[in-house]
């Protein structure tokens, strides 16, 4: 049996057959002010065999952490946040690296490089419509 880690699937921890779910906000406030706490702290959890999961952000992924154990679980990319310059860094070659990520509208191209730009410079592979791909010279 595989194990779950999103909501709605099948538990499979330990054969248990219960579904994956979020927990219930406690007090929650939003009807003053939207999200609350309460509301934003959920996580999942399985109300058969009381599995409860944790996403913690780990450099460029975001990672399910047993509460319990604290054993990673699952892993997956993080989102690029389009509104800044925002990348994930990629191994390439012995001496390079690849940064693919996003820029909001009003960012330049020389504004991207200078965040990205390895140690002894680099190369756009591609720039535009608020996506880029650089080759990031490091050694």
């Amino acid at each position: 049996m595989t194990i779950g880690h999103e909501e709605g699937e099948i538990c499979g921890r330990d054969g248990c057959e219960g579904r994956i779910e979020f927990t219930k906000p406690d007090n929650c406030s939003c009807h003053i002010s939207p999200p609350c706490h309460a509301c934003t702290s959920t996580y999942l959890h399985c109300p058969d065999c009381d599995w409860e999961a944790e996403e913690q952000p780990l450099n460029d992924y975001v990672v399910t952490v047993n509460t319990k154990s604290h054993v990673y679980e699952a892993w997956r990319p993080r989102g690029l946040d389009p509104t800044k310059i925002d990348w994930h860094s990629k191994a390439h070659t012995h001496f390079s690296m690849i940064k693919e990520g996003v820029y909001p509208p009003d960012a330049t191209r020389a504004q991207v490089e200078e965040k990205v730009r390895g140690t002894f410079g680099g190369r756009f592979a591609y720039f535009g419509d608020g996506k880029f791909k650089y080759v990031a010279y490091t050694d």
